[in-house]
């Protein structure tokens, strides 16, 4: 099995893309850094398309300023819990959660996105 999350390190700024099969769900942001996580969508009024925290079992809204539709990941992408967060909440542990994908609430409902689905970012 291969890692679902494909390391975009390229400093010239390439776009990643958040894939089910061959299809393009988004545009996808990838924070695999302390402080990327840190930051996530802190701050911001909104976001394009989606962002990826890895690693991460919970997250939170705190500070947020718009609700969000969050995904938990296993270590293949197969989507095992999906929640829609308004600002200042804190969601549960997924223990087995590996990599969060957030994105602008309603953006699930437009992919077709459901449990049991599996999805991958390449860049």
């Amino acid at each position: 099995p291969r890692d679902p999350v494909q390391r975009m390190k390229d400093p010239a700024g390439r776009q990643a893309w958040l894939l089910r099969e061959d299809e393009v769900l988004a545009a996808i942001e990838v924070a695999d850094t302390f402080g990327a996580r840190a930051r996530g969508l802190l701050g911001r009024d909104g976001v394009e398309g989606a962002l990826l925290l890895q690693p991460a079992k919970s997250v939170h809204t705190i500070g947020m300023r718009f609700p969000i539709d969050v995904a938990f990941c296993d270590r293949y992408g197969f989507v095992m819990h999906a929640v829609t967060m308004k600002p200042r909440r804190v969601s549960r542990p997924v223990w087995r959660s590996y990599f969060t994908i957030e994105a602008p609430v309603g953006s699930f409902e437009r992919w077709k996105l459901q449990l049991g689905d599996v999805v991958e970012v390449k860049g």
